[in-house]
This record gives C-alpha cells, sequence and structure tokens, in this order.
C-alpha cells in the first residue's frame, strides 16, 4: 500500500459533513477543486460537440422531438451533477490513488446506462450514435484532464506548494519516526508533517525533534497542538498508551474545529482492493485477504502477456532489425545477450537483451567493483566503461530489453512484475525478499516507473514485494502507461 492509503479516516470522529480539511488548506483545496470543474465542462463540453459533429456533420437532425440546441446543455448539466453525485470532487480521493478515476468511470457508465434506458422506455428519439461518441469521448477526456490536473498538483507537492494536508503525527517514537517516513517517501501524496505529540513520559524539559520534526505536546492537548501549529490532519499511529477509549475522546474532542483525524494502523503495504473493514461491537477491524498467486485472473494475465508481446514482436521487427545492425556495426561481439536469470518458483532462464557492453564485460566487472554506486547486492555504475556506445542509447531508451518481449512470449516472464535476479542474488536472499519469486519476473514494474537505477536496493525490494503482495490486472495496466513516461524521461536509466 503507497504511503497515502496508509492513513483511513478514523470511525471515532461524526462532524456534521464529515471530515473537511481545516483553515490552512481550504482556500488551495476550494482552488483545486474549481479547476477540476472548470476541466470537466471543457472536455465536456468538446465530448458533445464531437458527437454531434461526428454523428451529422453538416446535415439537419431528424427523427428528434427534442432539438439538439436543447439535448445538448441538458446532457453537459446532467453529467456533471452525475459526477458531483457520485463524489468525484470529494477531497478525500483527489489528487492521488486509483479511486478519482474509478468514481470519473462509474460516473460517465451509470449515466450513459441511466439516458439509454430511460430513452427506450420514454421512446425518445435522441440519436444513439450521438450518445456514444460523446460518452465515449467525454470518458477518455475526463481520465486525461484530471491525470494532467492531478500531475500539475504533484509537481507544486514536490516543491512544497500547492494543496497538501498539514499534519500532526500521534503516537510513541519509534511510530511516529515510521510513519513520518513513510509520508515522505512519496511527497506529492499531500501530507506534509508539521509536528508530533509523544507519551507524556517521553517529554522533556527542553524542546525536542524527532529527526527534524518538532515535539509540539502530548497526548494531553493533541487539539490545542494542532491549533498552535496550523495543522489540519491529525494522524495517529501505534503507542500502548493511545487506548480506544482515549481516541474516541480525541475523536469529540476535534469536533467542529475543521482539523481531520485519521488513523494509521501498523499493516502496510497491503493494497486496498485487500482490505475490509467490518465493525464488530462498536469496533472496526480490517479484514485483510490473502495474496492471490494462481486462479482465472493469473491465466487471463498469462493470455494477455503472451498475446501483447506476440503483437508487439511482429509490429516492433523493423526497429529490432535497425538495433541489430548498429549493435553489430558499433562493436565486436554477438548482437544479442543472453544471461541466466532466476523466475518464479526458483526456476532459472536466459534472459534475452541487446548486448550494450563489451565482450569482456563480466571479466571487467572484479576491476569495478569497488565504484558500485549502489547499496544491497546489485551492481550499478554511472559512466560504466563497459558500456558501447550504442549500448548508452540503447540504455537510455530502455531498448535493450525489448528481446525479453520473446521471453515474455515463451512463459519465461511477465510484462509486468519484479525485476529478475541473477542466481547470485537470490543465493543472498533472506526468508522475506525470497518471495519476489512467488510470481513470475517482469519487463518492467513498479521499479522501473519508479526511478528504476536511482532506487535504494531497499526501496526496490520494497516496490518488488508490494507488487507481489497486491498484483492486478488494472495496475499492470497503470504501470505499463506509466512505463512509457519513465522511459521518455530516460527516469534512472543508466
Amino acid at each position: 500500500m503507497t504511503s497515502a492509503t496508509l492513513l483511513t479516516p478514523a470511525s471515532t470522529s461524526s462532524r456534521p459533513g464529515g471530515d473537511r480539511p481545516g483553515p490552512a488548506t481550504r482556500a488551495a483545496e476550494r482552488a483545486y477543486i474549481r479547476l477540476l470543474v472548470v476541466l470537466d465542462t471543457a472536455v465536456l463540453a468538446v465530448a458533445i460537440l464531437i458527437g454531434y459533429v461526428a454523428r451529422f456533420g453538416d446535415e439537419q437532425p431528424s427523427g428528434s422531438e427534442i432539438p439538439y440546441v436543447v439535448v445538448a446543455p441538458a446532457l453537459l448539466l446532467v453529467w456533471l451533477v452525475s459526477l458531483k453525485a457520485m463524489r468525484c470532487y470529494d477531497d478525500q480521493v483527489l489528487g492521488y490513488g486509483a479511486d478519482e478515476y474509478r468514481r470519473v468511470n462509474a460516473a460517465s457508465l451509470r449515466l450513459a446506462g441511466g439516458i439509454a434506458i430511460a430513452g427506450y422506455i420514454a421512446d425518445v428519439g435522441v440519436s444513439r450514435g450521438f450518445l456514444a461518441i460523446s460518452f465515449a469521448v467525454g470518458t477518455v477526456g475526463l481520465e486525461v484532464a484530471r491525470f494532467a490536473a492531478r500531475k500539475r498538483l504533484h509537481r507544486a507537492r514536490d516543491r512544497g506548494a500547492g494543496w497538501s494536508r498539514k499534519v500532526l503525527v500521534v503516537g510513541d517514537t519509534a511510530h511516529v519516526l515510521e510513519l513520518v517516513h513513510t509520508l515522505r517517501r512519496e511527497p506529492y501524496a499531500g501530507y506534509q508533517v508539521v509536528g508530533a505529540c509523544i507519551p507524556d513520559a517521553l517529554l522533556a524539559p527542553v524542546p525536542q525533534r524527532l529527526g527534524d520534526v518538532p515535539v509540539v505536546g502530548s497526548f494531553r492537548g493533541i487539539p490545542e497542538a494542532a491549533t498552535a501549529i496550523g495543522a489540519d490532519t491529525v494522524a495517529v499511529t501505534a503507542s500502548g498508551e493511545l487506548t480506544a477509549t482515549r481516541l474516541r475522546r480525541l475523536g469529540w474532542q476535534l469536533e467542529g474545529t475543521g482539523v481531520e483525524l485519521v488513523v494509521a494502523p501498523a499493516l502496510t503495504d497491503v493494497a486496498g482492493p485487500r482490505i475490509h473493514t467490518r465493525p464488530v461491537a462498536g469496533l472496526p477491524l480490517i479484514h485483510v485477504e490473502a495474496p492471490e498467486f494462481r486462479g482465472a485472473r493469473k491465466l487471463v494475465k498469462g493470455l494477455v502477456d503472451r498475446s501483447i508481446s506476440l503483437i508487439a514482436l511482429l509490429l516492433l521487427a523493423p526497429l529490432l532489425a535497425v538495433i541489430a545492425l548498429a549493435i553489430k556495426l558499433d562493436s565486436r561481439g554477438p548482437v544479442l545477450f543472453r544471461q541466466t536469470r532466476v523466475g518464479q518458483g526458483g526456476k532459472e532462464f536466459g534472459v534475452f537483451k541487446f548486448r550494450t557492453m563489451v565482450v569482456n564485460a563480466d571479466a571487467l566487472l572484479a576491476e569495478l567493483a569497488a565504484r558500485n554506486e549502489t547499496d544491497g547486492l546489485m551492481f550499478k555504475m554511472r559512466d560504466d566503461p563497459r558500456v558501447t556506445r550504442v549500448g548508452r542509447l540503447l540504455r537510455k531508451w530502455s531498448l535493450d530489453e525489448l528481446p525479453q518481449l520473446a521471453n515474455v512470449l515463451l512463459g519465461h516472464m511477465s510484462l509486468v512484475g519484479p525485476r529478475p535476479p541473477l542466481p547470485s542474488e537470490v543465493a543472498r536472499y533472506d526468508g522475506d525478499v525470497a518471495r519476489r519469486l512467488l510470481v513470475k519476473p517482469g519487463m518492467t514494474g513498479l521499479w522501473q516507473v519508479s526511478g528504476r537505477s536511482d532506487l535504494s536496493w531497499e526501496d526496490g525490494i520494497r516496490l518488488d514485494l508490494y507488487y507481489v503482495e497486491n498484483w492486478s490486472l488494472a495496475a499492470d495496466l497503470t504501470i505499463l502507461w506509466k512505463t512509457f513516461g519513465a522511459v521518455v524521461n530516460s527516469r534512472g536509466a543508466y
């Protein structure tokens, strides 16, 4: 689970109208929501216009009892109302996570279905082609507009600007530090830690800091501490002194203050679809489904992998031939490089790549070991002298990995999955890291879209294990989409 979804609204709060951000962020939040409304309105207006022109062109519409000069604005208005009704402008889903996109899709699809049923029952002669084109273009347009707005927000948050929640973290020292680290790992999620409250027993007579986070109070004065530092969110993490009764009272104390109360459970790196909350005797129990490593979805994933890899190999054949010729002309040695890697269940296989190094690269590795620029079990070096001229270009755009499509077609790999490790790496795995081998390795994955070689060993393993535990076909499509951006920007490629 990502750092933002660690935080879940506390069930103890019962503020009228639900949890809302505090005064410090309301203006920025309202500005962002107004931007989304303007974007949505513009996108839907263009989509409806495209639907009209594509269906009728220069012809005069006929057969409709209601003129299209009325139908078009009415459709636009009802569509916006549908987005509002599906809570597509709810601050709890804006700016991070997939729920925002799911709600936009649901609002559009439900409205399309409702109009289709109502039109059939009322026998209204509105063109089905006009509606189909408008909804298709509009739904895709809404997704693209939301994506662009979110990227703009993320860039602002990375700079320390933009709409972010100012968070007061409450808990014992170890858990506070862990939560702060988790939230800061992805600053674009929008949780900016501004202070901490720790138990009375840990307070000192002089001002304290946990890392660079100031300690602003104890458990006795959490609402006052939040007000003093301008926090609009109180994030409660684990502590033996913060009992269920005290947490419930904290929710009551924050009622009407505009400060949101969220609880960060100790359970981490578990995606939302595997988590279900069930209230039992007033206690919200979190049920966690087991990871899925086999079954119908796995069969579908394998079929999709092999189908896409076959089509990609056929379409990319001219490019592969050009790359092969460039490698042959640039340096002595074979075009393809076959290296033993470890796949699902610990089975070894030969991974195919375009050769990007000189032929005696392995023999030169011992001389360069002291210049390793990464931690953990991998060797990475930005200016590796073993890389050829053509090889640098291929690595920059990840073109050297295209032959792995053959590995996907043969069933050794998947399009999306953990990074395929070397046998020497696997030999030093501990019990946790070995869980990477429960699924097929991938041509791309969370490690690819999150920085590639710029990632530390620990972060790379964390992302791989997160994928293993929480994979889904929808997540695979998202990672494939993000891979294009990572490749174009050459992030972490060397």
